[in-house]
């Protein structure tokens, strides 16, 4: 006769562990609902969106009806293609200023090194809004306003990259560096050759971050860009807006669900880089 309890024992699982289960496939639920809804409303027409009913499936199927609507509404590829653009620009400048910026806070020795790391801190506390207008009136003077160049400048700098990149250089043996030293590299090729591969996990980490947050991004672009064609995914989503008639809820989740599959796949391509790239820094 099996004692109470003896089936979770021998399923290796604590009733503790059970109710940590149940509450983790509750978020997950929570998390996945809203796209499933989106990707649902896009393969159905817009009346069952407001029905009295909740169905898990749609009633009427409209097939592709609602993305065909949507690539007539808008130019999506343009969209996208911005994004990629905009989100490749800003990931590489950052790369490029943050990585050297990093090492030397983590490598090198000299007076202020521990001011300007706490500056790094305080200016992670720093919300984009705040240089939001000095940025724009000094784009406005020089002419540089809708432009590529306008939708990145503000974030060629990521002080978010370097505290992690200097979480993950400090933990890097000061040995190597040493022998590196020895044997006649110079400084930048030491970072370059023999420091950077070792963080390809932050690095592919701080990518998704970065990615995802500028893919995302519409407060900036609505402020400085007015072309449609320089249009980023988020800002082009508003050409599905229209106070008159309302928004086309089919065409518009067919358009985001075209636009979030680019993230998607980011994500599932670098999910083991991701985890453990914020696993080896220490950031929750």
């Amino acid at each position: 006769m099996l004692r109470p309890g003896s089936f979770l024992v021998r399923a290796g699982l604590t009733p503790g562990q059970i109710a940590m289960h149940v509450f983790l496939l509750a978020y997950a639920f929570a998390m996945l609902f809203p796209f499933y809804w989106m990707v649902l409303t896009a393969f159905r027409p817009s009346q069952e969106v407001f029905s009295a009913t909740f169905h898990w499936l749609p009633q009427t199927f409209v097939g592709f009806d609602n993305f065909r609507e949507a690539f007539a509404k808008a130019p999506l590829l343009r969209f996208m293609a911005n994004g990629v653009i905009i989100c490749a620009g800003i990931l590489a400048v950052q790369l490029l200023t943050a990585i050297p910026c990093a090492y030397a806070l983590a490598k090198y020795e000299f007076r202020g090194r521990n001011l300007l790391f706490a500056l790094v801190l305080f200016a992670l506390c720093v919300p984009v809004q705040v240089p939001a207008l000095p940025l724009y009136m000094g784009l406005a003077f020089s002419g540089t306003l809708d432009s590529y160049f306008s939708l990145m400048l503000p974030f060629f700098l990521s002080v978010f990259a370097i505290f992690l990149f200097r979480q993950v250089f400090r933990s890097f043996p000061d040995d190597i560096i040493h022998a590196a030293r020895l044997d006649g590299m110079g400084e930048m090729e030491i970072l370059w050759r023999v420091v950077v591969p070792s963080a390809s996990p932050a690095i592919a980490a701080f990518a998704v971050f970065s990615v995802t947050a500028h893919w995302n991004d519409l407060y900036w672009p609505l402020i400085v860009v007015t072309s449609p064609e320089l249009a980023p995914p988020p800002l082009g989503m508003m050409y599905f807006s229209d106070t008159d008639l309302g928004s086309s809820f089919g065409a518009l989740m067919a358009a985001a669900t075209l636009l979030t599959a680019p993230l998607t796949i980011l994500f599932l391509f670098a999910q083991r880089h991701f985890v453990q790239g914020v696993t080896m820094t220490g950031v929750k």
